[in-house]
C-alpha cells in the first residue's frame, strides 16, 4: 500500500508520548517567535503542559486558579487588547464548565482565543466518567467562528499549536492525557482545515481523528488479511472539515467508518454524516461513545470495552461494506 504522506507507521515499535507534551513544546516555541503570545491556566499548569511556557515567560503567564469561567473571559480580554492568548484546563472543565462564557465572550465577539482542553476522551482512564470529557467536540463545533482541532499525536500537536499561534480565529485544541503512539514525523504536513490520506485503498474509507487514527491504521492491516483494501484518512481538523478530501475518497470506496474518542451524537462522525448526506450519500458506520458515559479503568481496557480498538473498527468496516449498493 502506498502512503500518501510520510508517517512513522512502518516502524516496528512506534514511540509513545502524551499528546499534551507536544502542545507544551509548541507553545514554548510560539512564545519565542512572538512576544504577544500569552498563556493562562486554571490551576493545572503542569498537567496541561503549560509549565514550559510559564518557566520561560513568567511575565506572560497568568495562573487564574480554579475559575474556568474567568479563565476564558480573561483570554477574551487579552485578545481584544492585541495579545495572542492560549488558555488551558481539563476539557471536562473547559469547555465543560464554561461553554456559555466561550460562546459569549470569545465566539460572539470573534476573539482569537485558543482554548486548550486537555485530558479529553475515554483514554483518560482511571479518573472515570466525571473527567472523561466526551461531549466537547459536539459542544465546540456548533459554535460560530470556532475552529476545532484534535491532533493525532504529540508531533502533530506541536505543529497545530504553532499554526494556531498565527491563526486569527477562535479555536479549540483537544488533547489526550495518556502516552499514545507517535504516528507522524517532522516531515508530515499539517495545515488547519486539511485531512491527509495516510494509506490508499479502494474498498472502504476509514476516517480517524485524534488518537483514533492509530487504531484506523491498525484496523487497515487487519482488514488486509481479509482481502479488504482500506483507505485511511487522518482528520485532525474537525471544523472546518476537509470536505474535498473526504468526498473524493468516498467516490472511490463507496463506504466509510468514522472513529472518535467522543460521543458520536454531534461529534466528528456527525460532521461526516452531515457532509455525506448533503454531498455524496453513502453507507457510514460511526464508532465512538454510543450515548453513554465512561467508566474508570485502564485506558486500553476502556478502548476495548467501548468498541474503540482496531478489532472493532475492522468489524465495522465489514458491516458497512455489506451495505454498499
Amino acid at each position: 500500500m502506498t502512503q500518501m504522506y510520510l508517517t512513522a507507521w512502518d516502524r516496528k515499535e512506534a514511540d509513545s508520548e502524551p499528546i499534551r507534551k507536544g502542545f507544551g513544546r509548541g507553545l514554548l516555541q510560539a512564545g519565542k517567535n512572538d512576544e504577544n503570545i500569552v498563556a493562562a491556566c486554571a490551576d493545572l499548569t503542569a498537567s496541561t503542559a503549560m509549565d514550559l511556557f510559564q518557566k520561560e515567560f513568567p511575565d506572560r503567564f497568568v495562573e487564574i486558579g480554579v475559575a474556568e469561567q474567568n479563565l476564558v473571559t480573561v483570554g477574551a480580554g487579552l485578545a481584544a487588547m492585541g495579545k495572542v492568548p492560549f488558555v488551558s484546563s481539563y476539557a471536562a472543565f473547559s469547555p465543560g464548565r464554561n461553554w456559555e462564557q466561550i460562546r459569549t465572550t470569545i465566539c460572539l465577539n470573534n476573539q482569537p482565543v485558543r482554548v486548550v482542553g486537555s485530558h479529553a476522551g475515554i483514554s483518560v482512564g482511571p479518573d472515570g466518567a466525571t473527567h472523561q470529557m466526551l461531549e466537547d467536540i459536539a459542544l465546540m463545533r456548533v459554535l460560530p467562528n470556532m475552529v476545532v482541532i484534535a491532533p493525532g499525536d504529540s508531533v502533530e500537536a506541536e505543529k497545530a499549536t504553532l499554526a494556531l499561534a498565527t491563526d486569527k480565529r477562535p479555536a479549540y485544541l483537544r488533547l489526550a492525557r495518556e502516552a499514545t503512539p507517535v504516528l507522524t514525523t517532522t516531515k508530515t504536513p499539517f495545515e488547519i482545515g486539511k485531512a491527509y490520506v495516510f494509506r490508499e485503498g479502494k474498498d472502504v474509507t476509514l476516517l480517524g481523528t485524534g488518537t483514533m487514527t492509530y487504531h484506523m491504521l491498525a484496523a487497515a492491516e487487519l482488514l488486509a488479511k481479509d482481502g479488504v483494501d482500506a483507505e485511511v484518512i487522518h482528520v485532525p481538523t474537525i471544523k472546518p472539515l476537509d470536505a474535498h478530501t473526504i468526498v473524493k475518497s468516498l467516490h472511490k470506496t463507496g463506504a466509510a467508518v468514522t472513529a472518535e474518542e467522543a460521543q458520536i451524537n454531534g461529534g466528528f462522525g456527525g460532521a461526516v454524516a452531515e457532509l455525506l448526506s448533503e454531498q455524496y450519500p453513502a453507507p457510514l458506520y460511526r464508532i465512538g461513545m454510543q450515548d453513554r458515559f465512561g467508566e474508570s479503568g485502564k485506558p486500553e481496557e476502556l478502548m476495548t470495552h467501548f468498541g474503540l480498538d482496531a478489532k472493532h473498527v475492522a468489524l465495522a468496516a465489514h458491516h458497512v461494506i455489506e451495505r454498499k449498493a
